[in-house]
């Protein structure tokens, strides 16, 4: 999942000013585990830009508020809010952001609520940890499934950096090396031959932006 902050309000007010009717949009799967876009939030955003003066014509969560078709939808179901509208605000990640602005086109703007921070996984409730970089060029099948890329400052692909100590990393002395964590696990599971594999650099092509996938599925009757 995507994990996001709010942005200062003063932020918010910057991007709105001459802008007095906002519709907003939140989102009901990353922004609401992160409680910086569920239903709660939206509300309190709400009543923050109503004590500036602000008209709030509506507001919409999708469940996914990167998903362009469902927030073509809302637009849809909500026409005559969005008609009225200068402007949206958007509690979501950056591709929520992106969607809603797609959706509005060129006469409205859509600003953001929220800075997109980082993909992470999701440990409990609330508690997120950062595991995946997006990298396009995947190592896990090699470290165990702890990723170097993220897990090490440095990136470092071919083992510990010689500032590591007792286990931990330099960069943060509270944070295991990913390069032990990985040593580990590969012991445990009788792998350690693994190690003897010299990476080669990181493909970054493989991230070069933007990027565009289409998946088509094709059934068989």
């Amino acid at each position: 999942m995507i994990i996001t902050k709010k942005k200062d309000f003063s932020k918010i007010l910057e991007y709105l000013k001459g802008r007095d009717r906002v519709y907003l949009f939140g989102c009901n799967s990353c922004a609401e585990q992160c409680e910086t876009g569920g239903e709660r939030e939206v509300k309190a955003m709400a009543e923050l830009l109503e004590k500036q003066g602000k008209k709030i014509t509506g507001s919409s969560i999708p469940d996914e508020t990167c998903y362009s078709m469902l927030i073509k939808k809302h637009f849809r179901e909500d026409k005559n809010a969005i008609e009225k509208t200068d402007a949206f605000l958007v509690l979501a990640c950056g591709a929520g952001v992106k969607a809603v602005a797609d959706a509005a086109g060129d006469e409205k703007p859509a600003f953001p609520a929220l800075d997109s921070l980082y993909l992470a996984n999701v440990t409990r409730y609330g508690h997120f940890f950062e595991g995946c970089s997006l990298c396009g060029d995947c190592v896990l099948g090699e470290t165990g499934g702890i990723c170097p890329h993220t897990q090490c400052p440095k990136g470092l692909l071919n083992g510990p950096c010689g500032g590591m100590a007792n286990g931990k990393c330099e960069v943060n002395m509270e944070n295991d090396c990913a390069w032990i964590l990985i040593y580990k696990r590969l012991k445990a599971q009788g792998r350690l031959g693994a190690l003897k594999r010299i990476a080669s650099p990181k493909d970054y092509s493989n991230g070069v932006k933007p990027r565009t996938v289409v998946v088509e599925s094709r059934i068989k009757k």
